[in-house]
């Protein structure tokens, strides 16, 4: 099985990367179509050159290992994708993999977001992009709330859902990072690498303000679409 899970920046995207990247049988991909979306749209985001220094800039040459033979000799394959990274990218791959659409609250996105860059857009959180791919491919949607809230039974749901037996290594992984993680993960990935396994619950959403409420707002069409064909 190859696994495309869809997912804006700050929303536990990474964590999942790690909780099927923990299972033996699965080889995974950190965000492969970043370096191509750089490359393209000349977006200065942190560490910009060292991600492009690092990693496949072809659109095309990612596209097609996410065709080919899945990685390492595992039975599966987790390919961490971002929408917002996708608009002109080649997509014929997608339809041989199980797609999954993670999301989360737009105010905790913006406000996580928000705290690992000066400012931030709409095209920066991805809700539009996600709720295009999604009517474009479908797949399954599933809310990192739910995931935080009760991580085995969501993920027992997910691996039901998608025709997989659930296996309790998702639950935990050690800490300090993985050896697949891409060439941002220190701008990015702090708290995933301090942690052993998914975070507790989320409390109240963040009280944003000005151009950060304004923001949250807009993406908020796109979110409860999408969150009212969430997995429940």
């Amino acid at each position: 099985m190859k696994i495309a899970m869809w997912s804006g920046p700050r929303n536990l995207s990474t964590a999942m990367m790690y909780s099927f990247g923990a299972r033996p049988d699965f080889a995974v991909w950190d965000e492969p179509f970043y370096a191509p979306y750089l490359a393209r749209t000349g977006a200065d985001h942190p560490m910009r050159d060292a991600i492009l220094a690092a990693h496949e800039t072809d659109p095309a040459r990612v596209a097609a290992r996410c065709a080919g033979p899945i990685p390492d000799n595992k039975p599966h394959f987790y390919m961490k994708h971002m929408p917002h990274h996708m608009d002109g990218m080649p997509l014929d791959w997608v339809s041989d993999c199980v797609n999954i659409h993670l999301i989360r609250h737009p105010a905790r996105v913006v406000a996580s977001y928000g705290a690992k860059r000066d400012s931030v857009t709409d095209d920066d959180i991805g809700f539009a992009a996600q709720t295009a791919l999604f009517d474009r491919i479908g797949g399954i949607i599933i809310d990192s709330a739910d995931i935080r809230a009760d991580p085995e039974s969501m993920l027992r749901k997910l691996c039901d859902a998608i025709g997989m037996d659930f296996d309790p290594a998702m639950l935990s992984w050690p800490a300090g990072g993985h050896p697949d993680d891409g060439a941002w993960a220190p701008h990015w990935y702090g708290a995933v690498h301090a942690s052993t396994g998914f975070a507790a619950a989320e409390q109240a959403l963040p009280d944003l303000t000005g151009e950060a409420a304004a923001l949250a707002a807009r993406a908020m069409s796109h979110y409860d679409r999408l969150f009212s064909c969430r997995l429940k």
